[in-house]
Order: C-alpha cells, then sequence, then structure tokens
C-alpha cells in the first residue's frame, strides 16, 4: 500500500473508535436520561427525601454538592496555582523540579480512598474538624491539587520568553510580571484544570464518605462544620441500601441525572469564563 492509501486506512481508524466512544457516551447518558427524567420535577428538586429515601427529593444533596466543590475549589485552586507558578517561575530546571513532578503525578494517581482515609485520620480526628463540610473540602482539594498544580505548570510553560523579557524591559519585577502578564495569559488553560477538577470532586463517593456524607440528613446545613448530604453518596445509598431498592431505583436514576446536570453546568460556567479570559487576552 502507498502512503496515501494507509494514512487513509488509519484515519477511518481513528474516525470509528472516536464514533465507538461518542456512542457509548451517548448510549449511557440517554439511559440515565430515559429512566430518571420522570422522576425529575419541582418537588424532586425542592424537597428532602421520605420514606426511607423511596419518596420526597434531593434538595439537601444537591446543597451539600455545590457545599463540597466549592469548599474544595477554594482550598485547592489558590495553592495549586501558587504552587505551579513556584515551580515553573522560581525553581527553574533544578532537579527538585523533576522530584516534585514525579511525586505530583503519583499523588494524581492515588486511589480516592486513600485520599478519604487520609482526610478521616488529619482532618477528622487530628485536625478536631469531625465529620463536616471542612473536613470534606480539604480532603476533596488535596484530590486535585495536582491536577490544578500541572495544569499551571504546563499553561505556563506554554508562554513565550518573549512575555517575560518584555516586561522586565519595561521596568516590572518579577512578581509585578507574573501577576500582570503571565497569569491573565495563562489564566484561560489554568481554567481547563479547573473545569476537569469540577467533574471529579462532583463524583467523588469515597472520600466524602469518610469525611463529611450522612447516610441519612434530610436538612441544610448551618455552618462548615456541619455534615451534609451530597449527591454521590446518597446515590450509591439508595442504589445500594434503601429500604426498599426497587421502589427507589426510580429516585436512584433520578439523582444520577441530577448530578450530570450539575456537573454539566459547572463545566459551562467555568468553560464560558475560559473563552471570556481568552478574548479578553487577544484584546489586551
Amino acid at each position: 500500500m502507498n502512503k496515501k492509501v494507509k494514512q487513509a486506512v488509519a484515519f477511518t481508524f481513528f474516525r470509528l473508535l472516536g464514533l465507538l466512544v461518542v456512542g457509548i457516551l451517548c448510549w449511557i447518558l440517554g439511559f440515565i436520561v430515559y429512566n430518571g427524567i420522570g422522576v425529575i420535577n419541582w418537588e424532586f428538586l425542592s424537597s428532602s427525601p421520605e420514606e426511607g429515601m423511596s419518596a420526597g427529593g434531593v434538595f439537601p444533596a444537591i446543597v451539600g454538592t455545590l457545599w463540597l466543590i466549592a469548599g474544595s475549589i477554594a482550598v485547592a485552586f489558590p495553592v495549586g496555582v501558587m504552587s505551579g507558578i513556584y515551580i515553573h517561575e522560581y525553581l527553574g530546571n533544578r532537579w527538585i523540579v523533576r522530584v516534585i513532578r514525579v511525586m505530583t503525578n503519583n499523588l494524581g494517581g492515588i486511589p480516592s480512598i486513600v485520599f478519604g482515609l487520609f482526610g478521616m485520620a488529619l482532618f477528622v480526628q487530628a485536625f478536631g474538624f469531625g465529620d463536616s463540610i471542612l473536613a470534606g473540602a480539604f480532603t476533596l482539594g488535596l484530590l486535585i491539587l495536582p491536577l490544578i498544580i500541572r495544569t499551571t505548570e504546563e499553561a505556563l510553560k506554554a508562554i513565550p520568553d518573549s512575555y517575560r523579557a518584555g516586561s522586565y524591559a519595561l521596568g516590572a519585577g518579577k512578581l509585578e510580571t507574573i501577576f500582570r502578564v503571565l497569569l491573565p495569559v495563562a489564566m484561560p488553560n489554568i481554567i481547563t484544570g479547573l473545569i476537569l477538577s469540577v467533574g471529579r470532586v462532583s463524583g467523588e463517593t469515597a472520600p466524602i464518605l469518610f469525611t463529611v456524607a450522612a447516610y441519612f440528613l434530610p436538612k441544610l446545613p448551618n455552618g462548615v462544620f456541619d455534615q451534609v448530604m451530597a449527591l454521590p453518596y446518597h446515590l450509591y445509598v439508595i442504589a445500594t441500601s434503601g429500604t426498599d431498592i426497587e421502589a427507589s431505583r426510580p429516585m436512584a436514576y433520578g439523582t444520577a441525572l441530577v448530578l450530570i446536570i450539575i456537573v454539566l453546568l459547572m463545566n459551562l460556567l467555568a468553560a464560558a469564563s475560559r473563552v471570556y479570559l481568552g478574548k479578553k487576552v487577544k484584546m489586551d
């Protein structure tokens, strides 16, 4: 076969693989939507679980999930961005950078249940936070920290050195160059890491199981030291260990659909922020 035929065969193969992946995703989403859309109504979204979680709604779990997403991002995002800046802009190509990268990659590959056990030992017991939003947010923040660090580092690495040289030539210092030149340019790519982080935090069950999630708590939290229900754990409970699993199965599909919608909305919001920041950088 000549090169053109080989190229056509390869591209056809990759297109088929891409269509297969998209088809599987559409099938999964379609299955959940088909089984869960009938449960979604205002009462389901605005009320608390009732009758052994086989009736009622998921409002406390929605609020708890949003608390955990916001808390984990508030913990991980500034620390991750500052760490990425320090690694790339201050450490340079030293040997310690390679060690940090290896450790960060290893940290990103640790199973989430290990983070849950670590969070329980450190934040719940050692720091005395108890089973609380604070303990859950710190645990989830540690879970997504490696992703934000690496995304920040790669975003800064993609910026040409001419930006730095031009800023220094105009009399700006290193810190001013970082915050007024480099970060605005890198922020759209850093937001990509934030989008991936939100998706991961939203669906984690093991870390919150040990640090914050309540089996049944049909009320809203009063502060960061309260327990909360969360959609991933609530879905696990009603699908596997509810008082009447068959009766609560439609609620399980509805809960899964609500969780997918929340993740989609959060991703769309982050993506819109990324586009806005990208356009702002181009205009400047």
